[in-house]
């Protein structure tokens, strides 16, 4: 759970993490839960590793610019992804009137929230003599830096969005694939009586080149069915309800753990699991792989696809009941 992990509080927000420190499983991502208050900065900042994001709820603007001098200005709102490359500096400011909380999520279980590339940190350690130099500029226009670096502060709300994007934009122009994408606005993948999933990899949000995720609404009583994912490790966040997870690991063995808004479960690739709403209201959570395509595999849908007769001798089921099975993937079973 986020809650057990450290909560870094600022003036204008927080943030906490789960690392593979915290979760030792989680060797491919790691996890940041963060809040920014009403004109709150996370200030501009670069990392190694991509980044990826998940809009809980309020507004925000992002912004970012890539090796070609191509920038990138907008707001993103509940609901709403971004992704930047690693190495790409970016920076979120709050904008929405109770501020804004996200997901950020990594795709290197190593990394640390607390130790990233900020722009006051590195102009600070520079010399003053180098950043004359650089900036070609006297050395006294530098003396109102800060002395250590920002992380999170408040600042003054930002001009409108078509101000700071013509301030932005240079000749080089804007990026040529957004850095954010409206997975709600999305049509469903599949939507049922059980509830609904929306899937995003690289074949629709272009800049997500290294992470693929389902969004997953289940009604109560809904199961997100048996099935596994060939190509990748799954790193799950449970944004809202109550819900319950069985693994099975082979050999007789499988864990049965319960799960709350807040909380990060973990499937290493091609484990087998299933997940059921066991609350009375919603459960929403994110599916997340360190992949650009989104794969998985349903226990009913190799099933459907086998032999009768096959079947017949492995699982003793009538051949009324195997020829029953859906030849679709269900991905969520209607309650």
């Amino acid at each position: 759970s986020f809650s057990l992990g450290h909560n870094r509080v600022s003036k204008g927000g927080w943030a906490r993490q789960v690392t593979v420190r915290d979760l030792p499983i989680s060797k491919d991502i790691a996890g940041v839960n963060m809040r920014l208050e009403k004109g709150a900065v996370r200030e501009l900042h670069w990392h190694i590793p991509a980044e990826w994001a998940y809009m809980i709820y309020g507004t925000a603007r992002i912004t970012g610019v890539d090796s070609a001098g191509r920038a990138f200005v907008s707001d993103v709102g509940k609901g709403d992804l971004w992704y930047f490359p690693g190495g790409i500096p970016h920076s979120i400011q709050g904008i929405g009137d109770d501020g804004c909380e996200f997901l950020l999520v990594f795709d290197d279980g190593r990394f640390s929230e607390f130790d990233t590339f900020l722009i006051t940190d590195w102009m600070a350690h520079t010399p003053r003599g180098v950043l004359a130099k650089n900036f070609s500029m006297p050395e006294s226009t530098f003396d109102p830096l800060p002395k250590h670096e920002l992380y999170i502060f408040p600042a003054p709300m930002p001009n409108s969005l078509a101000d700071d994007i013509k301030s932005a934009v240079g000749p080089q122009g804007e990026v040529p694939n957004r850095f954010d994408y409206r997975l709600l606005a999305q049509k469903p993948d599949k939507k049922d009586k059980g509830g609904e999933v929306r899937i995003v990899d690289s074949t629709r949000f272009k800049a997500s080149t290294t992470i693929a995720a389902a969004l997953v609404n289940l009604d109560p009583g809904g199961l997100r069915e048996l099935h596994w994912h060939p190509n990748a490790d799954e790193w799950q966040f449970y944004v809202s309800g109550k819900g319950r997870m069985t693994v099975f690991t082979g050999g007789g063995k499988a864990r049965t753990m319960d799960f709350q808004a807040g909380d990060v479960g973990y499937i290493e690739k091609s484990v087998p699991h299933y997940i059921e709403n066991t609350g009375d209201a919603p459960l929403e959570f994110l599916e997340i792989f360190k992949s650009p395509r989104y794969e998985d595999i349903s226990l009913a849908l190799w099933m459907a696809h086998l032999p009768p007769e096959l079947l017949e001798a492995h699982l003793h089921l009538t051949r009324g009941t195997i020829e029953s099975i859906p030849k679709e993937k269900m991905v969520i079973t209607p309650v």
